[in-house]
C-alpha cells in the first residue's frame, strides 16, 4: 500500500473529477482519496463529486494494489496542475 499527500492546486469540478476517475479505473489496483475524516473510492464519480475537493487543500492518494506506484504517479499529476 501507498500513501501520498498532495496539495490541491485548482478545485476538481465535474469535468476534472470525470478525468480522474477514467484515469483511475484503468488501474487494478484499489484507489481511495483521503480529505481530513473521509475517505472515497477514487473510481466513483459520484463519490469524487460529493467530498468536494477544493483548491489548496491536502489531500492523500492511497493505492493498494499490483499497479500501485504506477497509479498514484499518474493520478498525482490532477492535483498538481
Amino acid at each position: 500500500m501507498i500513501e501520498k499527500t498532495v496539495t490541491v492546486n485548482s478545485s476538481m469540478e465535474a469535468r476534472p473529477a470525470a478525468l480522474f476517475v477514467q484515469a483511475a479505473s484503468k488501474f487494478q489496483s484499489s484507489i481511495f482519496v483521503k480529505i481530513d475524516n473521509k475517505q472515497i473510492n477514487a473510481k466513483s464519480i459520484m463519490g469524487m463529486m460529493s467530498i468536494g475537493i477544493l483548491d489548496g487543500q491536502q489531500v492523500t492518494l492511497v493505492a493498494d494494489g499490483s499497479d500501485e506506484e504506477a497509479a498514484i504517479a499518474e493520478l498525482n499529476k490532477f492535483f498538481a496542475v
